[in-house]
């Protein structure tokens, strides 16, 4: 095939046209009086613009085959839902105040990583431990393509090190569930209907705003059917927890819907699941020895203390290439 060709049809695959024609899109509503009203709103457009504007621009100079190779690794971005903002959960395992500590660390990895990003970062939820660290948490983070870059990170997270609360200073291994769900703009939300859910409003605690303990605002739903259970308690009233609680599970049902939908068309058996105990995707190994390792793309480093600091360019960009291959067969 010649390089002519072969650009013509990565220029269809990579929808070209479609991205020339959403810039011109934002272009024109950026040029509306209205525009700069909705600022999150607008943060996200031009983060959008941005990257669609060097994405084209890329692809246009794109001569050898090595440039147009990277440019191919877009298509792990192909999701429905894959532009859109994204909720991190992160849930402790078993193991107690040290399986809870890890979850903490975890939680203030992605804040940072979200920080550094240039994302704007929200803690909806958070359950503290007895002792320290949390048993659960819930982060916003806001920003084009904030899901598609941290969709991966969906699993479990092993943590093995010399426990700081054992008195032993035995080794020991904490398991930690991460959940990352695309918060469904645009219209295409998931209809919850009321009588799917049960709402429970209790008292806030942990970290939170003025308020916090002192009024029933913490929101807790459960979607009767599949038993998602999704909790809110750090925004400023009960109404504002009920609609962030409302937008995940939308989000969760979405992920299952699309799942449910893809084993169908792939003639697979079995019951779509979210992100599960049974699914471990990376180790973090602080004594004897430090490596983080990716048992997805196989990537590893040494430097743990960079990456528990929020320093996961290099994590996410081993995995978009490793699943743009299996997606390119």
């Amino acid at each position: 095939m010649s390089d002519k060709n072969r650009k013509a049809d990565l220029a269809e695959i990579l929808r070209i046209a479609d991205k020339t024609a959403r810039i011109k899109s934002i272009e024109t509503e950026m040029g509306t009086p209205s525009f700069w009203q909705e600022h999150q709103k607008a943060a996200k457009l031009t983060q959008e613009l941005k990257h669609l504007q060097d994405f084209v621009a890329k692809f246009e100079l794109a001569e050898s085959d090595a440039e147009l190779e990277k440019l191919e690794e877009e298509v792990f971005f192909s999701g429905e839902h894959d532009d859109s903002s994204a909720f991190v959960a992160v849930h402790s395992g078993s193991g107690g105040v040290e399986a809870q500590d890890w979850a903490e660390v975890l939680l203030r990895m992605y804040t940072r990583y979200g920080e550094r990003a240039d994302y704007r970062v929200s803690l909806l939820d958070q359950q503290d431990g007895e002792e320290a660290g949390i048993k659960s948490a819930t982060l916003l983070i806001e920003g084009f393509r904030a899901y598609g870059k941290l969709k991966a990170e969906n699993g479990v997270h092993r943590l093995v090190r010399i426990s700081p609360f054992d008195a032993d200073k035995s080794r020991h291994t904490s398991f930690a569930l991460v959940e990352v769900v695309p918060e469904v703009e645009g219209g295409k939300e998931i209809e919850v209907k009321p009588d799917e859910v049960r709402i429970d409003v209790y008292r806030a605690g942990g970290h939170g705003g003025q308020g916090v303990n002192t009024t029933d605002s913490a929101v807790r739903i459960t979607h009767i059917s599949t038993n998602i259970v999704v909790t809110c308690q750090n925004e400023r009233s009960q109404l504002q927890n009920k609609l962030q609680a409302l937008k995940i599970l939308q989000g969760k049902l979405q992920l299952l819907d699309d799942e449910k939908r893809r084993i169908s068309n792939q003639n697979l058996k079995g019951e779509p699941v979210l992100a599960s105990w049974g699914n471990q995707i990376r180790s973090y190994v602080l004594q004897p020895y430090q490596m983080v390792k990716d048992l997805r793309s196989g990537y590893e480093t040494s430097g743990v203390d960079d990456v528990l600091d929020g320093r996961l360019e290099n994590i996410l960009e081993a995995n978009i290439k490793h699943f743009a291959n299996l997606k390119k067969g």
